[in-house]
């Protein structure tokens, strides 16, 4: 792997990615596995990551950069925050040296809301937010980043003026599996309903303030009319995503196309969801902006 100039992590609650980059920011080798923060705090971080290095041959000197949840106050050590009003820049400036360490280990910090109205946090979405605008992204943004904790990021002038999470992606996940309306998804397969997901979307953005209701109404209509669990699991996800777009969006037809920062099934059903409702948005792939967000620390902490 002479080819390699530094290894780019991204490392989430429960999933790792890294990358070993050349000096052009080009991808070289990669590993996923589901070693997150919650594992690797068990086995180690250090022990993880250098799992990882031999797996891909990566030679001892490489140095890391990192970001996510390995700086967090459970993680490997804690990054901190840079507060809002937070230029994107600043990211870059303010990577932590993670101690008594064979190589070069640094941890990107995150990005802290400190408004006792509205407190927010994020980590690792500030990097791909780097990767996919750049350090200095001009005029105003909204963008729009699906997850376990959706983030939607207003930015001007290349600072992060403001944000709000939404636990979208884990309150689908804790109906599905842990309310009456697991009985109504029990079977669904693996293909999207999309008339399903459309419906939901446009009624739950219409009426967000009924969406208690028209949750339970995925049962009630199973049992009185039928339907399949693939069209049921499809309007419960309709519904929690049109909930969230129904506060996230900063009016209801937006002059600027949102940027939709996604990868995978999310991706798929959040341009259904924007493009039902006649929301613009440019698309950007989450991967590529973390490993470009990484690239570009790497570049300002070692000049590559």
């Amino acid at each position: 792997m002479s080819e390699a100039a530094y290894v780019a992590v991204d490392w989430g609650t429960s999933s790792l990615r890294l990358w070993l980059m050349d000096r052009a920011g080009r991808n070289v080798a990669e590993r996923r596995s589901d070693e997150g923060m919650m594992a690797a705090a068990k086995s180690g971080f250090a022990s993880v990551l250098q799992s990882h290095l031999d797996a891909l041959g990566a030679a001892a000197g490489l140095p890391v950069v990192i970001c996510g949840m390995a700086g967090a106050r459970q993680g490997w050590v804690e990054a901190g925050y840079i507060d809002t009003p937070a230029p994107l820049a600043a990211v870059l400036e303010q990577a932590v040296v993670v101690s008594g360490q064979p190589r070069d280990i640094r941890i990107l910090p995150g990005i802290a809301q400190r408004d006792s109205r509205a407190p927010d946090v994020m980590r690792g979405e500030e990097t791909q937010l780097l990767g996919a605008l750049g350090g200095r992204a001009a005029g105003e943004v909204t963008v729009c980043m699906p997850g376990t904790h959706s983030k939607w990021v207003h930015i001007r002038g290349g600072m992060v003026e403001r944000f709000a999470t939404f636990m979208t992606g884990e309150l689908f996940s804790v109906i599905a599996r842990d309310t009456i309306l697991s009985h109504a998804v029990a079977g669904a397969g693996h293909a999207v309903d999309s008339d399903a997901f459309k419906t939901a979307v446009g009624t739950a953005f219409e009426a967000s303030a009924s969406v208690a209701n028209l949750l339970f109404r995925v049962r009630s209509g199973q049992l009185l009319f039928g339907g399949s669990a693939t069209a049921a699991r499809e309007t419960i996800s309709g519904t929690l995503i049109g909930l969230e777009l129904a506060a996230a969006l900063p009016e209801r037809v937006p002059e600027t196309a949102v940027t939709l920062i996604a990868s995978g099934r999310l991706e798929r059903l959040y341009r259904i969801a924007l493009e039902t409702l006649a929301v613009p948005f440019r698309f950007v792939d989450a991967d590529d902006a973390a490993r470009r967000g990484l690239a570009l620390a790497a570049n300002a902490i070692w000049k590559t």
